[in-house]
């Protein structure tokens, strides 16, 4: 057996670089967390051939005098922590000591910098672990790093590296987000002699937008929530917008990039009523907390953090989210005053709501009933649709009526579509999605609100079964009867349903009430009324839903667009997709030429 020896100084530097310094993208990653510590205002990146050939930061932050560039270049010597109780309270993007020491173990590098009192800078170079003596060097104040030819000492590491155009597009990434969780640093990428991004200081907003796309940030919802000791802020994606990758997903604690599993569950959890399960969200988040609360001292390349208070953190994350989201539906039109709360359905005249009361009525008592109520003879004026330019109605008295954001119906296209006017153009419904949410949340509300709220069936419906189904009934049935279902065994292999929830009277009840078995017997009870029980009402509000090809009168129309207004997250349905669409009057305009 080969006898235990401590190893040379030189083989621990590179198996810490084997840690910390994994391919060009990392070292950059190291060199600007670094500028940013320096308190840089301006940083400048140049790299040839992805990072391989050449990596070059140079920043205008504090810079480093001539006693301190040996230390910078040792293997766990920083200024950024002294003490213990340092390590447990860490607000700087750096504290290891180890990203230059590993960089230089692998590479040619020069280290140039300049305090501002200095007279002049000072440089260092390394070759693998051989470090030369400070020269004095003409510099101004900040800091330079040249890394070139990086693992040229390790040929079996550089073999593992991939093509340059692979290795840049690692690098821009590693660029992109440093420059996402600080703003106001004027951030700049050459490579190849060739300027690949230009960014000015400003606004989270604005470098978001220059980042990540105009399309991005036209499809996300700002948000920014505070809670004790956290605070959330930053964007997440409409779930129209949804991709099927995680690229666009950016997550930063105390402004530092992390990838954490429990954020992200949180994240995707807050999506669920909204997201198809193959769609991932787009967002960059930005989590503020007590460094006390968190520790970033889990992984060499500091992309890991371990909360104190998980659940905690899980929660606030969770509903900061879904509140965003929960206010999406009017998100994606023009008017900044969607209501909280239902609107009036618009008078059509005296007749109008007489058709409604005898009409929608009876045919959605459980959605429609409250908008069918009667009105105050003030509120049946009758609605002369006379135009006076785009979005725009005058009544009887003259006076220009209130547009609710969704606008009033006008017709419907093969038995799907809804269409609307508003006052920014026109709105396209589908109308099955869209009541698939308002059914659903209601469910939700109902099921919290008013558990076994059934609406008898005049005439049972009755469903095959087998010994299975007959004992699901009967053993279950304090379950059934809290989602609103009245079943019965009427023989060893039928079942009659006689009683299904209210709002989803029109419904199959056959149908439903098979759909309902058949999760009670794969989950069972518990778990169909906890984790499983929104996953059964939106099955439920499927079936619930109008149905493609019914024909809808201009009141019940109406009326969706009313609860679709009241009701969060209504701009997706429960799978996902989009209930409605915005076309504004420039667009149409442009259609038709108008105006060239």
């Amino acid at each position: 057996m080969t006898a235990i020896r401590i190893l040379p100084d030189a083989l621990i530097s590179q198996i810490a670089a084997g840690e910390v310094v994994e391919r060009p993208a990392a070292a950059l990653k190291e060199l600007l967390e670094n500028s940013l510590d320096a308190e840089a205002g301006e940083i400048t990146v140049q790299l040839a051939k992805g990072g391989i050939e050449r990596i070059e930061v140079v920043d205008n932050g504090v810079g480093i005098s001539q006693e301190e560039l040996p230390l910078a270049l040792a293997r766990h010597a920083t200024s950024k922590i002294s003490l213990l109780e340092d390590l447990e309270r860490v607000a700087t993007l750096g504290f290891r000591g180890e990203a230059l020491a590993s960089i230089a173990s692998v590479s040619r590098l020069l280290l140039s910098s300049r305090r501002a009192n200095d007279r002049h800078g000072w440089s260092i170079e390394t070759v693998g672990s051989e470090i030369s003596r400070p020269a004095p060097a003409s510099h101004p104040p900040g800091s330079r790093v040249e890394v070139r030819d990086l693992y040229f000492n390790t040929p079996a590491r550089r073999k593992f590296l991939k093509t340059d155009a692979t290795e840049f597009a690692h690098c821009e990434e590693a660029f992109r987000r440093i420059a996402l969780s600080r703003p106001g640093v004027a951030m700049t990428l050459f490579h190849n002699g060739r300027l690949r991004w230009q960014l000015k200081p400003g606004a989270l907003g604005e470098r978001m937008e220059a980042l990540l796309g105009q399309d991005f940030a036209a499809e996300s919802i700002a948000l920014d929530e505070t809670g004790g000791v956290l605070r959330l802020f930053g964007v997440v994606g409409l779930p129209s917008a949804a991709g099927s990758s995680r690229e666009a997903q950016y997550l930063f604690v105390n402004g530092r990039f992390v990838r954490d599993k429990l954020i992200t569950h949180a994240v995707r959890q807050a999506y669920r009523d909204v997201l198809r399960p193959d769609a991932y969200p787009s967002y960059a988040l930005f989590l503020e907390i007590d460094p006390v609360l968190v520790d970033v001292n889990v992984h060499p390349t500091k992309t890991e953090v371990r909360f104190r208070d998980t659940q905690a953190v899980y929660r606030f994350v969770f509903h900061a989210v879904e509140r965003a989201l929960a206010t999406s539906g009017m998100a994606r039109s023009a008017a900044s005053d969607a209501p909280a709360a239902p609107r009036p359905v618009p008078a059509y005249g005296a007749s109008a709501f007489q058709g409604l009361l005898s009409l929608a009525a009876r045919q959605q008592p459980g959605l429609y009933a409250a908008l069918a109520a009667p009105r105050p003879a003030s509120e049946g004026q009758e609605v002369m649709e006379r135009s006076e330019g785009p979005g725009r109605t005058e009544s009887a008295t003259g006076e220009q009526p209130e547009i609710p954001p969704l606008g009033f119906a006008l017709a419907q296209l093969g038995g799907i579509y809804l269409l609307a006017q508003n006052r920014h153009g026109l709105v396209v419904v589908d109308i099955h999605a869209a009541h698939e949410r308002v059914v659903y949340e209601r469910l939700k509300a109902d099921l919290d609100r008013l558990p076994g709220q059934s609406q008898p069936l005049l005439i049972p419906a009755t469903l095959d079964a087998d010994s299975h189904d007959i004992a699901a009934v009967e053993t279950h049935a304090e379950a059934l009867r809290a989602m609103g279902f009245e079943l019965a065994a009427l023989s060893p292999r039928r079942i009659a349903v006689r009683g299904v929830p209210a709002l989803l009277q029109d419904a199959d009840p056959a149908a439903l009430a098979r759909r309902v078995l058949d999760e009670l017997r794969e989950y069972g009870a518990t778990r169909l009324l906890t984790e499983r029980r929104n996953d059964l009402l939106a099955t439920m509000a499927c079936h619930g839903a109008v149905r493609a090809g019914r024909s809808l009168s201009r009141e019940e129309m109406n009326a969706l667009l009313r609860d679709m207004e009241a009701t969060e997250r209504s701009g997706q349905c429960n799978h996902g997709r989009p209930t409605w669409f915005q076309i504004g009057y420039a667009e149409l305009d442009g259609l038709f030429l108008r105006g060239q």
